[in-house]
């Protein structure tokens, strides 16, 4: 039984021994499952010195380069374990999958991949030598230096440096560039606007504009200003007490109206303004500040200014309507000292015995070697300033001869002026458009288009609205010269002269500058009118004049084609005739008896005529717009050879701009006894 005993006893301890030892290696597997990287790590040679060159980057491990601890530390793990324990602890690093050291280092970001042998451990021998691997980099344009912890650092090469810096420059550049523009355009811009703000002096009214530049004050009324800005501010706070049922408030600003209005009157400049004004001035503020107080609100406020704005800005386009009607109003009315002297040359012109009523030089009215110019006008004065220009300023006057054609109730006053103030030594001749026997209704169209009902309706017709704004549109296209043939004369100029062969035409509102014999030296190249375009970017083209939504013109012409001017044209009446230029023009006008190619004038019908047998003459023998552009270049004027006062401010009327009108009034004879007994 002792025997049995101590077997069992003894069995027991072995069967505690064997279980002491399993639970023990399973310590020891778990222990070295942990420190089994850190040996593969230090295994596989991840300590390394870095070296780099200028052409290369390469990293080599050498066995000196291996660190004393990584040896101790394999040749102790070696002695420890058998290679039964290596391949556990190998398996069970397998195990781990992504996470493993191995999976690590095979998923390294592709710029930084190792090549070459890797080390290998044997079981038999630790590892003496580490072969050498290249660490390689993927080619980049930049090159790099190794910097402290083993880290790498960029740097950009040369020509990299040097295409920044050249990007850099062009980016300066161009900023550059773009401030200058906006500077440019900037001052483009005010130069534009300070140009509009000078030209708005009298644009439109003329001589009634009140912001004509004589009628500027240098000193700024501030006081008349303020009163009319209160008086605003206190319209609009009414407005509102009014809505918001305020009558206290609302009556209180009525009666300081009354009283503002009643101190401004009828003043315009602070120095016609009363002494109460500052008193009622101080009264308004002190109102408008306590209306702001229980009143104000900025959404009620700018609507009502808006509104008031609004309806300024109607009874402004009223107002411009009813000016432009007076301005056609005035263009076609006759001053009184005109008139005054057409009637006196009238009368005594037909008290004249016929022997006295006859021109000297008559063998010069058909000499074709001679400069012949062709003048259609019904007014004395401005035939005058024409004729006595154009002699003043010619190198030879007794070779020029002109031409006038009036009507009867002017041709004696024409007749009479020019036989006692007759042009130095120049020739001329006077002549009744209503003796021209061969120009009747049966040969012109326009005289018979002017005798038809539908004409007499459209001029004379009773009912046609007469208020100012309505009438305005339609009042220029009734002008009376319309009626008149003097004013269609000029498309029968062989008829008239059929014994020359050159001819220069000029209007009564132009003033000539210089000797004009150069024109009868331009070569017209074949074509029959030689005149100065006057189209510009946009404006003066043909589809200003006529009708393109008319088959007829859209087939014919051009839209885009350039305008010329009427006034001073020299025309080649041997091309006229083999192009029957009058035919040509008695065509159109015939196409157009109910008006719709073109309105009426004779512009639009010249134009058609004419169309491809213009050539285009040097602006400056012709600076047009005296009579309606107040922004003529004075320059342009200066060195111009003829200038027109094409417009409605003609420079006889009243209205006409004040500072153009110098360059025709040096031409008048303000001593004659005919002028002063007018009182012109």
């Amino acid at each position: 039984m002792g025997i049995k005993r101590g077997n069992a006893i003894t069995g027991g301890r072995r069967n505690n021994g064997g279980g002491g030892g399993s639970w023990m290696s399973v310590v020891i597997l778990v222990l070295f499952l942990v420190l089994a990287p850190l040996c593969v790590f230090f295994g596989r040679g991840m300590y390394s010195t870095t070296s780099i060159d200028e052409n290369d980057f390469s990293t080599s491990f050498t066995k000196e380069d291996v660190d004393w601890r990584a040896k101790l530390a394999l040749q102790n793990v070696r002695s420890l374990f058998t290679k039964k324990v290596f391949e556990v602890i190998k398996a069970n690093t397998d195990d781990l999958g992504p996470l493993s050291l191995d999976s690590l280092r095979k998923n390294l970001s592709a710029s930084w991949k190792i090549s070459g042998q890797e080390n290998v451990i044997d079981n038999n021998s630790v590892p003496t030598q580490i072969v050498e691997s290249n660490v390689k980099r993927t080619p980049t344009s930049k090159q790099e230096k190794v910097i402290d912890g083993g880290h790498f650092e960029s740097v950009d090469t040369p020509a990299i440096l040097a295409r920044r810096q050249l990007r850099d420059k062009r980016r300066e550049s161009r900023a550059a560039d773009l401030v200058k523009q906006d500077d440019d355009v900037i001052i483009k811009l005010e130069n534009a606007a300070i140009a509009r703000s000078n030209s708005v002096d009298s644009a439109v009214l003329g001589k009634y504009s009140i912001w004509r530049k004589e009628n500027d004050n240098e000193n700024t009324d501030t006081t008349i200003r303020l009163v009319r800005d209160q008086m605003i501010m206190a319209r609009v706070y009414k407005s509102i007490a009014t809505m918001k049922n305020n009558t206290r408030l609302a009556r209180e600003l009525q009666n300081q109206l009354k009283e503002s209005q009643s101190s401004l009157g009828n003043a315009t400049t602070d120095a016609d303004l009363n002494r109460s004004v500052a008193d009622r001035i101080k009264a308004m503020g002190q109102l408008l500040s306590k209306s702001k107080e229980q009143l104000y609100d900025c959404k009620l406020v700018t609507g009502k200014l808006r509104a008031m704005l609004q309806s300024a800005d109607e009874q402004v386009r009223s107002l411009k309507k009813q000016s432009s009607f007076l301005s056609q109003l005035a263009a076609k009315t006759i001053p009184n000292g005109i008139h005054c002297l057409s009637m006196r040359l009238t009368i005594d012109y037909y008290l004249l015995p016929l022997e006295k009523r006859k021109f000297p030089k008559s063998e010069n009215l058909e000499n074709p070697n001679l400069y012949h110019y062709a003048l259609f006008s019904d007014n004395v004065l401005a035939a005058s300033v024409v004729v006595n220009s154009t002699i003043m300023n010619a190198k030879e006057p007794e070779k020029h001869v002109f031409h006038l054609v009036s009507d009867k109730l002017n041709f004696g006053a024409m007749n009479m002026w020019f036989l006692l103030n007759p042009p130095g030594k120049a020739t001329i001749h006077v002549e009744n458009v209503d003796e021209f026997k061969w120009l009747n209704s049966s040969y012109c169209p326009v005289l018979r288009q002017l005798e038809s009902a539908a004409m007499k309706e459209y001029y004379f017709k009773s009912d046609h609205q007469t208020t100012l704004s309505s009438a305005s549109s339609n009042l220029k296209y009734r002008n009376p010269k319309y009626l008149s043939m003097l004013n269609h004369l000029r498309f029968y100029l062989p008829q008239v002269y059929p014994k020359l062969n050159k001819i220069l035409f000029l209007d009564d509102d132009i003033v000539v500058q210089k000797d004009l014999t150069g024109l009868w030296k331009v070569n017209l190249n074949g074509k029959v009118n030689g005149a100065v375009e006057t189209c510009g970017e946009s404006f003066h083209r043909f589809d200003k004049y006529l009708n393109f939504s008319n088959p007829h013109i859209a087939r014919n012409f051009d839209p885009n084609a350039c305008g010329w001017a009427y006034g001073m044209n020299v025309f080649d009446l041997e091309e006229w005739k083999k192009k029957d230029i009058t035919g040509i023009y008695h065509k159109w006008q015939n196409m157009n008896e109910e008006r719709v190619l073109w309105k009426l004038g004779t512009l639009p019908p010249g134009l058609m005529t004419f169309y491809g047998l213009t050539h285009p003459l040097d602006k400056s023998w012709h600076v047009l717009g005296l009579g309606y552009n107040p922004s003529v270049d004075k320059k342009d004027i200066d060195k111009a050879a003829v200038i027109h006062y094409n417009g409605n401010m003609k420079p006889w009327l009243e209205l006409a701009m004040i500072k153009y009108r110098p360059y025709w009034v040096k031409y008048i004879k303000f001593d004659h006894p005919y002028i002063r007994g007018c009182k012109l």
